[in-house]
């Protein structure tokens, strides 16, 4: 499955990203893929490192990567997967940017 553009963030793709990472073990398995940096890990580290089955493991990574969280290749007869750090810092921004925008509009009229 091909990554979404990461540079692009709107209200929707916010909210599928937020979506899948409301579920405890795909915030658990993102976690994971972001602490480890651009190489990622492969399946059996993800597995190892959270205690859970391939196939739980499989589906979770395939909502990850159909929110444009995380890529998976094949390398061999193992699988990598990687967190999209496009994607993240994107949500991050979009999470962020109003931030407090009423309040420095209602400033500026009050200084007008």
């Amino acid at each position: 499955m091909a990554p979404m553009d990461s540079g692009h963030m709107d209200e929707e793709r916010a909210a599928r990203c937020l979506a899948e990472l409301g579920s405890a073990t795909r915030l658990g398995v993102y976690r994971q893929l972001v602490r480890a940096g651009p190489g990622g890990l492969s399946f059996g580290d993800i597995r190892a490192r959270l205690g859970i089955p391939q196939s739980t493991l499989s589906h979770h990574v395939a909502r990850l990567a159909w929110a444009g969280l995380i890529t998976h290749t094949r390398e061999g007869r193992s699988q990598r997967c990687r967190a999209v750090y496009g994607t993240m810092e994107a949500l991050m921004a979009f999470l962020a940017d109003e931030c407090c925008a009423d309040e420095r509009a209602e400033a500026g009229q009050a200084g007008a």
